[in-house]
């Protein structure tokens, strides 16, 4: 079908202020009824403590007289004082929770609307602007759904993670006896695990030459692609910044199929560059939901040593991979790398196996 330039798709209608109005009070539980000091009164809890868990939260400030709350607020704020007058948890814990909570559901709830605003921009012609006048339009129809769908996946990733914390495979157990800092009992960085970096070549060039479209669809798919080869090979995404991927694993063994997997899938992608790799396999400490630590670091350091399609690892992380059949192990010349003196690395290839299939 050719294309016509002249014939154009009927703007979409942009929400009404009672449209509005009625989406706040579906989402909210009604109508905003409640001053601050009347939430925190009938969760029976002070001013200030209502205030932490709200900042925890990521709400703005709001002065005394304004009528901003509503009575899922107040519920919403007891269910926390309750966990901590029960016992559940401790108030810096609780605050510690509420904050994962609201970081997390605010970057998802950044994403959904502009995923939204992206369709109706493609489907339908319209302009940006239009398009996110009319999201409010959209929208009814799909809270519920949505409401179920995080429900059901929170609960399969807290499943996920009690797996990793009870259930230790017997190839990490017998990898952490040569982690780099002896018994588990004695380091101050309790979990082993493989650290890896992903970072895309030429990034910042390219994002210089690419017009805001084309460099959005870069940059959301090298997280797709990143985000499916981490979870089928069983490792987890712990952030994204920009050109560049952290993750880690359970073991050795899934960072190395994982980082080869990553190398390999943008090699073969006509669309994205190549990738700079490196995994590190150490101890690390997990805290608000990112991983810390000197394996973090070396991780990161190896990365910009490593060559554009190649995986990077240090001579640690090689003699727990040593004899597996799967890798090829290449130790390189010496490097002094920031913070860490002289570090030989590694070079990881494909040995037998076919490694990680995304189906």
């Amino acid at each position: 079908m050719e294309e016509n330039s002249e014939v154009t798709q009927p703007l979409l209608p942009p929400a009404s202020r009672s449209q509005t109005k009625a989406l706040e009070a579906a989402l909210l539980g009604g109508e905003r009824t409640l001053k601050r000091r009347d939430v925190a009164a009938g969760a029976g809890v002070s001013l200030l403590s209502a205030r932490k868990i709200w900042r925890a939260m990521g709400f703005p400030n709001l002065g005394d007289d304004d009528v901003a709350f509503t009575q899922r607020d107040q519920d919403a704020l007891g269910i926390v004082v309750s966990m901590v007058r029960e016992g559940l948890l401790t108030e810096e814990t609780a605050i510690s929770v509420t904050r994962s909570i609201g970081q997390m559901t605010d970057r998802m709830a950044v994403w959904q609307i502009e995923a939204l605003v992206e369709d109706l921009v493609a489907e339908h012609g319209v302009s940006d602007a239009e398009a996110r006048r009319a999201v409010v339009s959209e929208l009814p129809n799909l809270i519920g759904p949505l409401e179920e769908l995080l429900i059901y996946s929170y609960r399969r990733q807290l499943n996920a993670g009690l797996q990793r914390l009870a259930v230790r495979a017997h190839e990490g157990l017998a990898a952490s006896a040569l982690g780099r800092d002896g018994d588990e009992d004695d380091t101050p960085l309790p979990l082993a695990r493989a650290v890896g970096f992903a970072d895309l070549v030429s990034y910042t060039s390219l994002s210089r030459r690419m017009n805001e479209k084309t460099l959005a669809k870069l940059v959301q798919r090298f997280e797709n692609v990143c985000a499916e080869i981490i979870s089928v090979g069983g490792g987890r995404l712990v952030k994204t910044i920009g050109d560049e991927v952290l993750f880690n694993c359970e073991t050795p063994v899934a960072g190395a199929q994982i980082s080869l997997a990553l190398a390999e899938a943008m090699a073969a992608d006509d669309f994205l560059p190549e990738a700079r790799v490196a995994m590190v396999w150490g101890r690390v400490l997990s805290r608000l939901g990112d991983i810390y630590g000197p394996t973090v670091n070396l991780a990161a350091r190896l990365t910009s040593l490593a060559q554009p399609g190649t995986v990077l690892i240090d001579s640690v992380t090689a003699t727990a991979l040593a004899g597996d059949e799967r890798f090829i192990l290449t130790e390189l010349p010496m490097e002094q790398v920031r913070g860490f003196g002289e570090i030989r690395p590694v070079l990881l290839q494909r040995g037998s196996g076919q490694g990680i299939v995304v189906d």
